[in-house]
């Protein structure tokens, strides 16, 4: 016998002996694998046969899911949290050309009319930046079982004293803006004055805006709402120019809080409101040798219309009236006085009439422009407040933003404004403002 054969001999049994045991183990892998194949199956015909689950009840409309585990602590079932702001930097360059903006003066950082400089000399051009008007608020609402709303807001922005200085830190205090509760038809705490129409303001580069001619008020109150009616009681202030003239001079006196009204109405035209102010003006001051002592009081009132309107897809023009007597320390951030006081101490509330409009135009998705014009005028009485005291303010400005992303902006505007006095003398303003603003 050759020795192949031999060999061939000697190996084969061992290879026929693995291959029996390999084919073993596959048959046995293969039964494993259909007996759960079955199991599979059979669970999945009983899933099948089972009754459907009952459906979860449906959510009224308006109303939120009520949820086992509140998201804020010690607050109802039922309860949601809301977060958002926005970081906002400005810089600005003003240049006043008949007198000179102090260095702490308010009106370096966003326009106030009143400010403008009048009967100097053309001051150089100063440079601001800061980014105080950045804002953060929280908000907590809750929806009862019954349907019932409730919650509350506070927002703060750090437009505050400062508490640091411009060689180093920069820092400024936080500041309140809006602090209230509701309740169904209720609101308690400070937020806009009810006289004011939030949705006319126009998108500016300045925080305000129309300051000239808008009414601009964050004030305590309490309100009420039914559709598009509301009315609320709000808190007191009499802004008064001494007889003979001076600083406007403010007196929290009197026992009647301001009464607001306000109706609107909206559309896919736009939208449109008119509000209503009734005031009881109080100056209570104790006489000196120089001056006689004050103690008058004098009802005032103000009607307003304003809102959007809407020109087509990529075009609005947003606008606001006011007139009456009485209600300055709504406009402006307080231009002039609501009332002179005569020479026997008695009051004589001012009138005079404010307003702007706004055109805003989309050229892109991304790109936009408003042209805005404001302006107001008082029927100052002269012979009790003399020549020095404000007649008419008025501005235009031209701005442009561009958002390259979802909730940034980036903006530049040109202002130019004018203040008058009543004895003729009047003084300018002119603003280049660049600012970033991303929302959250």
């Amino acid at each position: 016998m050759s020795s192949l054969a031999i060999a061939c001999a000697l190996v084969l049994p061992g290879v026929v002996h693995a291959d029996s045991e390999r084919e073993a183990a596959l048959e046995q892998r293969i039964a494993e694998l259909e007996r759960q194949i079955q199991e599979l199956a059979a669970e999945f015909k009983a899933q099948r046969a089972a009754p459907a689950p009952a459906a979860a009840p449906a959510v009224p409309a308006g109303k939120l899911p009520i949820q086992a585990v509140s998201l804020t602590p010690g607050s109802p079932a039922g309860t949601t949290l809301r977060y958002g702001g926005f970081i906002k930097a400005d810089f600005l360059a003003t240049k006043t050309h008949d007198g000179q903006l102090a260095d702490s003066a308010v009106g370096r950082a966003l326009y106030v009319p009143s400010q403008t400089p009048v009967g100097g000399r053309a001051a150089d051009v100063d440079y601001d930046a800061h980014a105080k008007f950045s804002r953060f608020g929280i908000g907590i609402d809750t929806v009862t079982e019954s349907g019932s709303k409730g919650g509350a807001y506070v927002e703060m922005d750090f437009f505050g004293n400062a508490l640091g200085n411009q060689n180093a830190t920069n820092t400024y205090g936080v500041t309140m803006r809006h602090a209230y509760a509701y309740w169904n038809s209720w609101l308690a705490g400070q937020t806009w004055s009810n006289f004011m129409d939030v949705g006319s303001l126009p998108d500016t580069v300045d925080f305000v805006g129309p300051t000239d001619g808008v009414i601009f008020v964050r004030q305590a109150q309490v309100r009420y709402t039914s559709g598009a009616f509301s009315i609320a009681l709000e808190n007191p202030e009499t802004l008064y120019i001494p007889n003979g003239g001076g600083a406007t001079t403010a007196s929290d006196r009197g026992a009647m809080p301001d009464l607001t009204l306000r109706y609107g109405w909206k559309g896919d035209w736009g939208t449109f409101g008119v509000g209503g102010l009734l005031r009881n003006l109080k100056v209570q001051r104790a006489g000196s040798s120089t001056t006689p002592a004050v103690d008058d009081t004098e009802f005032a009132a103000a009607l307003t219309v304003g809102g959007k309107w809407v020109l087509g897809k990529n075009d609005d023009l947003r606008y606001q009236v006011t007139a009456g007597n009485g209600f300055s320390r709504y406009i402006g951030l307080g231009i002039t006085g609501d009332t002179a006081i005569d020479a026997d101490g008695d009051l004589d509330a001012i009138g005079g009439v404010a307003g702007f409009v706004g055109w805003r135009h989309a050229w892109s998705p991304t790109t936009r422009t408003n042209l805005v014009y404001a302006r107001s005028q008082y029927d100052n009485p002269v012979s009790f407040t003399g020549g020095g005291v404000t007649e008419s303010v008025q501005s235009l400005r031209f701005n442009v933003f561009y958002s390259p992303f979802p909730k940034v902006d980036v903006g530049a505007e040109l202002m130019v404004g004018k203040r008058e006095l009543e004895n003729g003398a009047d003084g300018r303003i002119t603003r280049l403002q660049f600012t970033t603003k991303y929302s959250f």
